[in-house]
């Protein structure tokens, strides 16, 4: 079997982390890389002697491709997965958020069902082996009635980091911690409790100067009549602190903590089964980073999706849900008022340029 023929766009921070994956992955074969900053883009081409480039036009024009992985200011998302499907037909992974205007992100969905191509948003904290345990429990239905769910993320991000690219920290290009670091917590949220329907929230911006914020507090609630609660900084200080997600049943609870949501804190049910002894031990991992390890799992899914035809388990209409309720939020917080969903954003700054 031929491998599949991976291509990305954009060099940034997160390029390491799909450059490392896909070059170990079985049936995937990283083939280009492009940036516009060409120092950039050599590092990688020389890093795994592939081709790069300055132009993905020139890159897809003359190198064989499957899958083009966006990987470009979140900004940037909308406008760089249109352009590469009208003119080339190729699949596309994109980085989280799949954009910050629903208007786009309803683009990119309607484009790529009309070329027949597959859209697929990285959310790979799904496939951390403790957040895939809960799930699975929630499936099972063994919390009984949902009660609260709540993420936490408490991470460290000081100047000089929005220092590094003119594009962080803006509302048009890259959005505050509800939209970079707790996007990911936001959509583990709403896969285990369902669908919200009323959001309000407080912003603020506490230790860095950026446009947007570095610390939000979020109430939700959910169709089933279940609260979410979403606490996220970069304000932390000195350190990552904590990535978590916990969830309350009338039944039972559990604790996925750790720095980025890859550590089962609490593990209970009234219900215990003898599986759940080795819960505690078994469903615990160690990354090296925020990032973890879910990028192998969600891009060794996404070569067996492509391969062999199977649903996504975050493609466009999934990846929206979450842009869906950041949007709210943003709206909620601007307002001071509870924004209903679903809902057309009037005051939400999230992808609009400054003019």
């Amino acid at each position: 079997m031929s491998k599949l023929k991976f291509a990305l766009v954009g060099s940034g921070r997160i390029a390491d982390k799909h450059t490392q994956v896909i070059s170990k992955l079985e049936n995937a074969e990283l083939v280009s890389i492009c940036d516009i900053n060409e120092s950039k883009a050599k590092e990688y081409g020389d890093k795994f002697n592939i081709p790069y480039y300055t132009s993905y036009d020139d890159m897809l024009q003359q190198e064989e491709i499957d899958v083009v992985n966006i990987l470009t200011p979140s900004g940037l998302h909308a406008k760089h997965t249109i352009d590469i499907v009208e003119k080339y037909q190729k699949h596309i992974v994109c980085e989280k958020p799949m954009a910050l205007k629903l208007e786009d992100a309803d683009e990119m969905i309607r484009v790529c069902d009309k070329h027949g191509v597959r859209l697929f948003v990285v959310k790979q904290n799904r496939y951390n082996l403790p957040v895939q345990k809960l799930r699975k429990a929630i499936e099972e239905g063994r919390f009984g009635k949902l009660v609260m769910g709540t993420v936490r993320v408490r991470w460290t991000r000081h100047q000089h980091y929005y220092d590094m690219d003119d594009w962080r920290g803006t509302w048009a290009m890259d959005g505050g911690v509800l939209t970079n670091q707790a996007s990911h917590h936001i959509d583990l949220l709403e896969w285990m409790m369902g669908q919200p329907v009323e959001v309000s929230a407080q912003t603020a911006t506490r230790l860095v100067d950026i446009e947007t914020e570095d610390t939000g507090a979020v109430v939700i609630r959910f169709a089933n009549g279940a609260l979410g609660i979403v606490e996220a900084t970069t304000a932390t200080r000195p350190q990552d602190l904590e990535g978590s997600l916990s969830i309350l049943g009338e039944k039972g609870a559990v604790e996925v903590g750790g720095f980025a949501v890859n550590e089962m804190k609490t593990w209970q049910f009234e219900d215990e089964r003898e599986e759940d002894k080795k819960v505690m031990k078994e469903f615990k991992e160690n990354p090296p980073n925020v990032y973890g390890f879910g990028h192998k799992r969600y891009l060794k899914h996404v070569v067996d999706c492509v391969e062999n035809d199977k649903k996504a388990l975050v493609d466009g209409l999934e990846g929206r849900k979450s842009l869906e309720l950041i949007n709210a939020i943003y709206e909620a917080s601007e307002t001071g008022r509870t924004v209903r969903l679903k809902f057309e954003p009037q005051k939400c700054k999230l992808g609009v340029l400054d003019e």
